[in-house]
């Protein structure tokens, strides 16, 4: 009974906010509380559920979200701090400096386009980095006549790949489901995520170098990089305090991968810092923090939100049951490649259902039938993120609308170009996962 309200709960979930009939906050509050009410009425009458009490529940949910309080607090501040980074002016420099780099060579172009999108991606919004690069290549595209649809993949695969910061969402996601540490999560995969950029880079190539020859290099005026602005808040460049930003954000990166203290502790401090020292007004300050408010809360909400979800699974026994199911179902032979799996299968499940439905609904049910073949939850949290390149690709994904809009192509044009790139790049970051330890090929019972 246990395996089928489980079931039921998830299935609910996902089915309510891939068809938009609730939002991923809402499904992720009241779902649970709902089924877990059903529970409780159903205790009087099967053996199995007569453990569930109303008293409990609370206790269920604020146990979740306190497990998931550092993770929100971590996406809070870093959200802020890549936000008040990108007002402060410290990008504009990359950009401008990609664009009369790239000039009129189109491999420079592709080159360029890659760097500037893994440089604007490490805000972790999607929407945001679309709009930048798409303003400041499709010019040179459109001047050059090269295919903005190679445009659109470049920027896609770039921005999948860095979108598993901790602070961009599906590491965090992936993280809280399992309640273990973004950090933990995040550093092993950074050398898998340079193998995935490599790829990328390689492709950036040989596509310049069918354009280079097709085309050939044309002399261009790239004056309208002199115009390129990132930040929508012009008052709050300050272009005179680059060096100190640039040195913050350094130091900051550097002491994330040291895990020289907790993730949430760091962007709490470095935010301080570039708030006191780049704004001295304390209005302004205000300000800043107000107008980046709504995209951070909207992540954070969901992570907390996820707490409940989580919280009442675990706390009812419902993912030990599925688990249990799962494990009985797997052959014996195929237990211990469940990482792998796990990683394969996140591309198409991310790809037909959205990212809370994949990380809260089913990848704490794999996990727990992983624990059975010695797979812990940290390396099945780093192969559920592999998928993220296709995951982009998916009708369920706004950014990618927006994307396809700016670069002025067909979404289903863009989804049969990019696809086999984004599958190829996603094997590529599941290998380096596989030879640099992010998560094992095969792992014997422990």
């Amino acid at each position: 009974m246990l395996t089928l309200l489980g079931l039921g709960m998830i299935l609910c979930f996902m089915y309510l906010i891939m068809t938009r009939r609730m939002s991923a906050l809402v499904a992720l509050t009241l779902i649970p509380v709902i089924f877990a009410l059903i529970a409780y009425v159903l205790g009087f009458f099967f053996d199995s559920l007569s453990h569930i009490e109303i008293q409990n529940l609370g206790e269920m949910m604020l146990e979740g979200v306190k497990k998931l309080a550092p993770t929100g607090i971590m996406l809070l501040f870093a959200i802020l701090y890549f936000a008040i980074m990108i007002d402060t002016g410290l990008f504009d420099p990359s950009v401008k400096w990609i664009l009369r780099l790239v000039k009129g060579d189109p491999l420079k172009v592709t080159l360029g386009t890659i760097t500037l999108t893994l440089i604007v991606s490490l805000d972790g919004d999607g929407s945001t980095t679309y709009m930048i690069c798409v303003a400041a290549m499709l010019p040179l595209y459109k001047r050059l006549g090269m295919s903005p649809l190679v445009m659109a993949c470049l920027m896609m695969l770039s921005s999948g790949i860095m979108n598993l910061t901790p602070w961009g969402g599906p590491t965090a996601r992936a993280a809280s489901a399992l309640h273990v540490d973004p950090s933990d999560v995040f550093v092993p995969m950074i050398v898998p995520m340079i193998c995935a950029i490599a790829w990328v880079y390689f492709m950036g190539y040989m596509y310049g170098r069918m354009e280079r020859k097709r085309l050939g290099i044309i002399t261009l005026d790239v004056s309208h990089g002199d115009n390129i602005q990132i930040s929508s808040n012009p008052e709050a460049n300050r272009a005179h305090l680059r060096w100190f930003n640039t040195l913050l954000t350094v130091v900051l990166m550097i002491c994330l991968v040291k895990s020289v203290l907790p993730m949430s502790v760091l962007f709490m401090i470095a935010l301080c810092i570039a708030l006191v020292v780049n704004y001295k007004d304390i209005n302004m300050q205000k300000d800043l923090i107000a107008h980046h408010a709504g995209s951070a809360l909207n992540v954070v909400g969901i992570i907390f939100a996820a707490g409940i979800f989580t919280g009442i699974l675990a706390g009812t026994g419902m993912v030990d049951s599925m688990s249990k199911e799962l494990v009985a179902i797997i052959p014996e032979s195929m237990g211990p490649f469940l990482a792998p799996i796990t990683a394969v299968l996140s591309m198409p499940l991310t790809f037909f259902m959205s990212n809370d439905a994949f990380y809260y609904g089913v990848l704490p049910v794999l996990s727990e039938a992983a624990l059975h073949y010695g797979i812990s939850p940290v390396e099945m949290a780093r192969a559920a993120i592999v998928g993220q390149p296709v995951h982009l690709l998916s009708p369920l994904v706004p950014s990618t609308y927006l994307l396809c809009g700016l670069a002025g192509i067909d979404f289903g044009q863009h989804q049969k170009f990019a696809i086999k790139w984004a599958i190829l790049t996603c094997l590529v970051m599941m290998l380096g996962g596989l030879i640099f330890g992010g998560f094992p090929f095969y792992s014997t019972l422990p």
